[in-house]
């Protein structure tokens, strides 16, 4: 572990359209960042399960489907792997995961996060560069439940899916609070369905002390506060495959795609992702690789090692999908005549709410950092910028960007965790 080692990551890779065919300059002066660096990483946020891909009756959001050459076009800004656990995984159920794999693999890219099992999808997957070996390993906190990939058995073979972190919010309310809950429960009949079934022995008995108010969990407390609890399972699972991985590697990276955050703040990752990181970062990991929400969250040095708590998008390009299923229409109350064009504009009141117009979603950064002896010695912020004032199907392809914008808003956010940014000619140097 004695040599310096590289590494840059981007957030979300939300890519609909192919790159134009002759490389502009502003692609370039991004692809020689990438391209410095030993370990180069992205969440592939998109599925391309071919002509033959099956919508799920639900999705991530919109859902992500692209033609599958957009592989090949990522892998020219010069990554070298990918995670690909996210809340898009299974848009298209498992022929699209199926498909996906194939595509990632084609274009000689290294995955994780995902796969035919939950050994597949959890497993460590291993970069060999010149500097050392580097494991990554992807799981993500914001998924349909069904999506989690299953434990094969001696008698059933596993579930494709996803490496899921679950959790359980837990809400504490006061005395008072509670029994009102406990009198409309009863009086509404709102767990009559469930009530039953831990009668028949479907579910198991509630804990001690707890409530529950239809799919919500309620305990009496001092104070008023949600509570999230890391489910150990999936918490045991991960470390375990740390600690293999930190025999196996000169480094261990740990991407963890979420979404969920305090309050409405988009910006401030939830309790259980700081608690989950630090974690990682105990156990073994030498960087978390949050992304999610489509925003930058702040940044933390913890233990000389970096977690990042979101780093934005990448690449973003969700509202040029090409195909979208019945029921997204349908949610929309749009007639079956209806097209991708009109979707987008029911969905964002013709580019008045929601991602479109909210700068912070087109702010973004790439940190490059280096380690030596398991130890950060050196991370520095470039920030790109996506496009916001573009259209539509313009918008969503990084450029580096002079303003700082993003920068100034990733300084604020770090604030908290103690992380101090200097800005220096456009650029960020967190101070080590």
């Amino acid at each position: 572990m004695g040599e310096e080692v590289s590494f840059t990551a981007t957030g979300d890779s939300f890519i609909t359209r192919r790159l134009p065919v002759e490389p502009s300059l502003e692609f370039e002066k991004v692809s020689k960042i990438i391209l410095e660096s030993d370990f180069r990483f992205t969440n592939f946020e998109m599925t391309t399960p071919e002509e033959d891909g099956i919508p799920s009756a639900v999705s991530g959001g919109t859902w992500a489907r692209a033609k599958p050459e957009v592989v090949k076009d990522l892998k020219k800004y010069g990554f070298n792997c990918v995670a690909w656990a996210n809340n898009h995984t299974l848009d298209y159920l498992y022929t699209g995961l199926s498909k996906t794999k194939k595509q990632l693999e084609s274009a000689d890219f290294i995955h994780a996060g995902a796969g035919e099992n939950l050994a597949e999808a959890s497993s460590p997957k291993y970069i060999e560069t010149k500097a050392g070996r580097i494991a990554l390993i992807a799981a993500t906190s914001t998924f349909h439940e069904t999506w989690i990939a299953g434990e094969q058995r001696k008698d059933l073979p596993g579930r494709p899916g996803v490496n899921g972190l679950r959790h359980i919010s837990q809400f504490k309310v006061n005395e008072n609070d509670l029994l009102v809950l406990k009198e409309v429960a009863k009086k509404v009949g709102i767990n009559a369905s469930r009530n039953l079934d831990i009668l028949e022995g479907f579910l198991p008995k509630d804990k001690d002390g707890e409530v529950v108010f239809g799919h919500y969990r309620f305990v009496e407390s001092s104070h008023s506060e949600l509570k999230r609890i890391l489910n150990k399972i999936d918490m045991d699972r991960i470390i375990n495959t740390i600690h293999e991985a930190k025999r196996q590697a000169d480094y261990v990276i740990v991407s963890l795609h979420s979404h969920e955050m305090q309050g409405e703040d988009k910006q401030l990752p939830a309790d259980f992702i700081e608690e989950a990181s630090r974690i990682f970062i105990d156990e073994g990991a030498h960087a978390v690789l949050g992304h999610g929400p489509h925003i930058v969250r702040g940044i933390e040095i913890y233990k000389k090692r970096p977690i990042f708590y979101s780093l934005g998008n990448f690449i973003f390009q969700n509202d040029t999908v090409e195909v979208l299923p019945s029921d997204f229409y349908e949610k929309y109350n749009l007639s079956k005549d209806s097209n991708v064009a009109d979707g987008m504009d029911m969905r964002s009141k013709n580019n008045t709410i929601g991602l479109s117009v909210n700068p912070l979603v087109w702010e973004s950064i790439i940190p490059c950092w280096k380690m030596k002896d398991g130890e950060l010695t050196e991370l520095i912020l470039h920030p790109i910028d996506l496009g916001y004032q573009k259209k539509r199907y313009q918008k969503g392809w990084p450029v580096l960007s002079s303003e700082g914008k993003g920068l100034r808003n990733i300084q604020d956010l770090s604030k908290v965790y103690g992380t101090s940014i200097d800005i220096k000619n456009g650029i960020g140097v967190v101070k080590i």
